[in-house]
């Protein structure tokens, strides 16, 4: 997915009112749970394993003032290797 596209940018405007508490939900390999929590120094990443422990569901809830600051997350994570963002 584009994060950077317009279309993103105004899809998450049209659905939130910023500033809001913004919830990031990722799937990520259970080897790149720190990758994911780096993304998020100051908020508690709630993680749950799969079922086999290959894999790892991470909840964030972040107080996001703008639609840049939630697309800016997603850039980010994009770089670990084997991330689902939902």
């Amino acid at each position: 997915m584009d994060y950077s596209s317009q279309s993103f940018k105004d899809k998450l405007e049209s659905v939130h009112s910023f500033p809001t508490l913004y919830m990031f939900k990722f799937i990520v390999p259970e080897a790149q749970v720190g990758a994911v929590n780096a993304l998020f120094p100051k908020h508690d990443v709630k993680l749950k394993p799969s079922k086999n422990g290959k894999y790892v569901s991470a909840t964030i809830q972040v107080m996001a003032g703008s639609s840049d600051q939630v697309i800016e997350v997603y850039e980010s994570a994009k770089n670990i290797e084997g991330i689902i963002s939902l």
